[in-house]
């Protein structure tokens, strides 16, 4: 039995979802996010000393904990794929690709994504009233000249490497597309999917798969705060 302990709204919807891929027994531990400041409460480090989601402990090996998404799925496939589906086969070109979008999401992907989040709240509370203009004014400074920039460059080249298939290892999906998932959520959330079909499609697709669906019916969908 894996036991995931769950963040409300948070990237360990990606952890479920392979779960239920996997047709594998699952236990669900959620906390809820702190009201005001938004984080993870303090009993997120009673699991893990980090304190943060996804995070799984594997109760059929004594409890092992295994935190970080790309290693909590790698760690999962080969717990419970006999006969691997979700991973490309060793070797091939797919797998090169598999690996690298494993974690290029997030290595590369995430960061500018969450620093858009983060920047974008220093004009609202709990920031105090009287700083929140300049934070406004800071905020669409390292919008413009940073995260824009950084942020299209990302998605049209997630958008070119579509072309090669409708999965980002090819023809094929694999724990990886379940990977990439969440920046795309992130960005399709800000109406940064506007101008890239190939990347709509891709949610779209993923939103088709059974395994989603059901996870989406435990978890609900990433949504932006």
């Amino acid at each position: 039995m894996i036991k995931v302990h769950h963040l409300e709204n948070s990237r360990s919807q990606r952890v479920v979802w392979l779960l239920e891929e996997l047709s594998a027994d699952y236990e669900i531990v959620t906390y809820a996010r702190d009201a005001r400041t938004k984080l993870a409460p303090a009993a997120l480090r009673e699991v893990h000393p980090l304190g943060k989601s996804p995070v799984i402990t594997d109760e059929a090996r004594d409890g092992r904990v295994v935190a970080e998404s790309g290693a909590i799925l790698e760690y999962l496939v080969e717990r419970f794929e006999a006969e691997p589906a979700l991973v490309p086969p060793a070797g091939s070109e797919a797998r090169e690709r598999y690996r690298f979008w494993l974690h290029h999401a997030e290595g590369s992907a995430m960061p500018p994504l969450v620093m858009r989040l983060v920047f974008s709240s220093l004009g609202r509370p709990p920031v105090p009233a009287l700083a929140r203009p300049i934070g406004r004014l800071f905020a669409r400074g390292v919008e413009q000249q940073f995260l824009a920039p950084e942020i299209r460059r990302l998605s049209d080249y997630w958008e070119a490497e579509l072309a090669r298939g409708p999965w980002f290892a090819g023809e094929a999906f694999s724990a990886a597309d379940i990977q990439m998932s969440f920046p795309l959520l992130a960005l399709e959330a800000g109406g940064g999917l506007d101008e890239h079909p190939r990347l709509r499609a891709f949610l779209a697709a993923c939103r088709e798969r059974p395994a989603y669906r059901r996870t989406v019916e435990v978890v609900g969908e990433f949504a932006l705060p």
